[in-house]
């Protein structure tokens, strides 16, 4: 690797220490660098890659939590740039890198010491009733949730065109492997090997005795439509691609999500398992 593009959350890493014991230390073994902070004035970047992303980039260098990463994923997917985290938030799932061993990891990153591990992403196109239409994509999860009353919403969801259930519950989340230790993880959903390919569905709160994911295929494509409420009352409910990127629906409105024809790759420096880490995340929470 030459060019190192180093993507920092400025509120994780307040003053910079970090990053710049990063950039100091690549620039020392004549490596190329390039910064980009994230600030506290920082703008949603569009749903397309922002252009201040160099396209000859050999490795992205992300230092925050697995939120950050997830920004970073999104910016770079049709660059196919890898990426490897520094941890400097709580849980870590998706930050390799410790700050205590960040000098021999940098080593090993210049060397090409390391594997790469391919993980799916989700493509979600929301059609609104005037005909209209956003996309959006997603590394960890796609969540359809109410907005504005604490009412009840009614979602119905279709599998390749099959109706499969109408839900009543505050919500649903349609995750990767990868999002599994999300938002899925607290809504009470399984815990999935994040190389595995399959889209899953977890609903929020529903108003039910019952509640169960759904594992459906990779190839299968899910639709979810916002009906009338009771009462004919109009339902409002708003979609989050990575827990970044926000649309409003309303009644009639719908958004179809399958597996994206992009992936996200990811720098392994250490043959430790997913289920060794979690065995350790276990422990420390």
């Amino acid at each position: 690797m030459k060019h190192f593009l180093i993507y920092t959350n400025q509120y994780k890493d307040k003053e910079l220490i970090i990053t710049e014991r990063v950039r100091s230390y690549l620039e020392a073994k004549g490596q190329k660098v390039t910064m980009k902070i994230k600030d506290a004035d920082w703008k949603e970047e569009p749903l397309q890659e922002a252009e201040d992303i160099p396209y000859d980039a050999d490795c992205l260098i992300v230092l925050g939590g697995d939120g950050t990463v997830l920004e970073a994923a999104r910016e770079v997917k049709k660059l196919s740039i890898p990426i490897i985290g520094v941890n400097l938030g709580n849980m870590g799932y998706m930050a390799e890198i410790e700050p205590a061993n960040l000098e021999e990891a940098l080593d090993r990153l210049i060397a090409e010491d390391y594997q790469k591990e391919s993980r799916m992403m989700l493509r979600g196109q929301v059609i609104h009733s005037d005909g209209s239409a956003e996309e959006g994509w997603a590394l960890n999860d796609i969540v359809i949730s109410r907005s504005g009353s604490l009412q009840i919403i009614k979602y119905s969801i279709y599998v390749n065109g099959q109706f499969l259930h109408e839900y009543a519950a505050d919500g649903m989340i349609v995750t990767t492997p990868t999002g599994s230790t999300g938002y899925n993880l607290s809504a009470g959903g399984p815990l999935i090997e994040p190389k595995a390919r399959l889209i899953m569905l977890t609903p929020i709160c529903p108003h039910t005795l019952n509640q169960r994911s759904i594992i459906l295929s990779p190839e299968d494509e899910v639709e979810i439509e916002i009906p009338v409420g009771r009462e004919g009352r109009l339902q409002t409910v708003e979609v989050n691609f990575d827990g970044s990127h926000k649309v409003a629906l309303r009644a009639g409105d719908r958004i179809c999500i399958a597996k994206s024809d992009k992936t996200t790759e990811f720098v392994k420096l250490n043959q430790v398992s997913f289920l060794e880490i979690l065995h350790k995340k276990m422990r420390e929470f």
